[in-house]
């Protein structure tokens, strides 16, 4: 089942994470992500994926840092993006589409253009609908070694229980990588 070659790949929600359960600092900061991980992790996890959902806010975080340094949003990947969201920006961005329905038909959207791969999920909410709604397979967590004391938690509040299943842990450098499949 762990086999991202199936003809359908997987819906799965990426991560990075402080040790105190944080996605994000203070302000949505995510600049204590940058260069932890090492670089073949990151083209191989781009490799698997064939389209993003990713939430707008997260997106305007990640437009926000690469315009304050150009380089420090360096993901190898050039698939299709889809954001969702209730108001799509003035001018869109033309190499994104931007999706404003249902999370179940955000992520069919996405995951049909995915093919073969990965779909990957980006940004708390849109990660926690789709929790909520059942739509993931895997959850990737990248466990860096820092405490934030404040931020976006990894879950949302009021998220029911899920039962997830270990994949695989492993290290790269001195950060942890988790994988868990959704047990459905």
């Amino acid at each position: 089942m762990g086999d991202t070659s199936t003809a359908t790949g997987k819906v799965v929600v990426n991560r990075a994470l402080s040790l105190d359960g944080f996605i994000a600092g203070p302000g949505h900061a995510m600049d204590w992500i940058a260069g932890a991980l090492a670089a073949d992790k990151i083209r191989a996890q781009a490799a698997a994926t064939g389209a993003m959902l990713i939430g707008r806010r997260t997106a305007e975080v990640g437009d926000r840092m690469q315009a304050e340094e150009p380089g420090s949003v360096d993901y190898p990947f050039s698939g299709p993006m889809f954001v969702l969201t209730h108001r799509p920006p003035e001018p869109p961005d033309p190499k994104v589409t931007y999706l404003t329905g249902d999370i179940t038909e955000a992520v069919a959207t996405a995951r049909g253009a995915a093919g073969a791969k990965n779909l990957e999920i980006l940004g708390a909410d849109v990660a926690g609908q789709c929790l909520r709604r059942g739509l993931v397979d895997e959850i990737l967590v990248y466990v860096l070694p820092v405490l934030l004391g404040d931020g976006i938690r990894f879950s949302p509040p009021g998220l029911p229980r899920i039962d997830l299943e270990p994949v695989s842990s492993t290290r790269s450098g001195a950060v942890t990588i988790l994988r868990f499949r959704v047990r459905k």
